[in-house]
């Protein structure tokens, strides 16, 4: 199962990092792909929404559904 999230303010590999590294440790959560150029974020595995969210949005990002 994945979820994808439209995630506004990402520019660059800076970005790319700072979102995977804030997702990828969730429970629940098996892989993350930032895609700069759509501007959204996919995230595999059965991780709890608002708490992917939250990282995204601790992270200096804002998120909405995709």
């Amino acid at each position: 199962m994945s979820e994808l999230l439209n995630v506004q303010g990402m520019s660059c590999g800076h970005c790319v990092a700072r979102i995977t590294s804030a997702v990828e440790p969730l429970p629940g959560v098996t892989g993350v792909d930032v895609d700069l150029k759509a501007g959204t974020v996919r995230v595999d595995g059965e991780p709890d929404r608002a708490a992917v969210a939250a990282a995204i949005e601790d992270a200096g990002y804002d998120v909405a559904p995709a």
